[in-house]
């Protein structure tokens, strides 16, 4: 009995510091979901990232408490953590940074680095934002994507010759398919329109070409997958 007790009492600073190792990833972890939120674009958001975040940065710092100093624990905790496969795709590579952020958080925390985890935290924040405020690394574009369908008879090659001469700089076939059971073409074509032309009367000019069939005109083709 008095070994147990002895134990708990030695245990307990060890707990008070894994204690305040979870908290203090769970604020900091908060603020870069934040952060997160606030910077993100696109239409891929995802709430169960931003929770993702948050649960991995707690969880590393309880795994760091626990290895401590100890290899035996840490190969340990390596083969064991070896059986989990990972299958979820994430579209943007910018996520992957989020994740690796609060790894780090919860690394830093695990290890009793508190300041160094919350120095981490407050200068990455404003980098992010930052990037996200001034758009570094962006490159203006007019491109758009260009949806269609074209009934059979008409030659996909030549049709459209007239209405993007009107009407767009440049253009590129990305994408042919039959529909309808071969008896219609739907087309993707990536356009750049002259600083003239107006998108409606793009789509109006195709709609009188392919018999007000179908007509999809997307903005920001470079987050849109075809």
């Amino acid at each position: 009995m008095n070994e147990v007790l002895n134990q708990w009492t030695g245990d307990t600073a060890t707990i008070w510091h894994a204690l305040m190792a979870l908290c203090t990833s769970f604020f900091l972890s908060l603020i870069l979901a934040y952060v997160y939120r606030q910077t993100h674009r696109g239409i891929s958001y995802s709430v169960s990232l931003v929770h993702t975040m948050i649960i991995m940065a707690i969880t590393t710092a309880l795994i760091m408490e626990i290895i401590g100093s100890n290899i035996a624990r840490a190969f340990s905790l390596v083969g064991a953590l070896s059986i989990i496969r990972f299958r979820t795709a994430i579209k943007e590579p910018r996520d992957v940074g989020f994740l690796f952020g609060s790894m780090a958080v919860g690394m830093a925390c695990g290890t009793g680095f508190f300041a160094l985890a919350t120095l981490f935290t407050l200068f990455l924040s404003p980098v992010v934002y930052f990037l996200f405020r001034f758009k570094i690394g962006a490159q203006p574009t007019s491109e758009m994507l260009l949806k269609l369908q074209l009934p059979e008879g008409l030659d996909h090659r030549t049709v459209l010759q007239e209405v993007f001469y009107r009407f767009v700089r440049e253009h590129s076939l990305l994408s042919l398919e039959t529909i309808q059971g071969g008896s219609a073409l739907e087309l993707v074509y990536s356009v750049h329109l002259k600083p003239e032309a107006k998108e409606s009367e793009l789509m109006d000019a195709v709609r009188a070409v392919n018999g007000n069939r179908k007509v999809v005109l997307l903005t920001g083709a470079q987050n849109v997958d075809v």
